[in-house]
Parts: C-alpha cells; sequence; structure tokens
C-alpha cells in the first residue's frame, strides 16, 4: 500500500468520510510533506515505521477539522448571550502528531534558551 493510501485509510478509521476527500486529500498530502520536511537529516518517513502515518493522519483530521468548522465552542445561548468553550484534552491532533515523531524529527515545539550569566 502506498503512503498516501494508508494516511487516507487511517483517516478513514477516525471517521473522515468520502464526501470529504475534497478538502481530505490535499491535507493529506500537505501533513505528509510537512511531516517529511521535518524528520532528522537521513531518516525517511519508512524509518518512523507506523508512527509516521498515523502522524500525517492525525495532522490532516486536524486540519479537517478547522476547515470544517468544528472550533472550541461546546455551548451557545442568545439570551443573556453565553458561550462556552470546550476544554482541550491531549492538546489536539497535531500536537499529538508531533509527539509521536519527537524521536525522529529535527525538532519539536520544545527548546531550552540559555541565559548568559
Amino acid at each position: 500500500m502506498e503512503l498516501g493510501e494508508e494516511i487516507l485509510a487511517l483517516c478513514r478509521q477516525m471517521g473522515a468520510g468520502e464526501e470529504q476527500d475534497t478538502l481530505l486529500l490535499p491535507l493529506i498530502e500537505a501533513a505528509q510533506d510537512s511531516l517529511q520536511r521535518r524528520l532528522k537529516a537521513g531518516v525517511s518517513p519508512q524509518d518512523c515505521g507506523s508512527a509516521f502515518p498515523l502522524a500525517a493522519a492525525l495532522m490532516a483530521m486536524d486540519g479537517l477539522s478547522g476547515a470544517a468548522g468544528e472550533g472550541d465552542v461546546s455551548s451557545f445561548s442568545a439570551g443573556e448571550v453565553s458561550v462556552q468553550l470546550r476544554e482541550k484534552s491531549g492538546g489536539g491532533r497535531s500536537e499529538q502528531a508531533e509527539r509521536l515523531l519527537a524521536p525522529w524529527l529535527r525538532e519539536t515545539g520544545f527548546a531550552f534558551r540559555g541565559v548568559e550569566g
């Protein structure tokens, strides 16, 4: 199975339907390219085993959720205006993808900053 097809199959398992392919296919390609560019020198997606396609699928699904307008609002009232925001659990799919591939990435969202004494 080709890598893109494997990522698409994982997205399907996460709930993406065929009717979303117009958005999903470019998101898969973008996630795949983005992650591949961030891999350490000499590391290929195949070197990451099943972590790479899973991470790309998580990123694509995160993008699909955003494109579909699935924001962080969990409830909304009109009388006396009340908006409640959904608690983020796990830091989002893209953050999960980054943690999953951390051993193979050049850098992640964490860095030590030196302080001159």
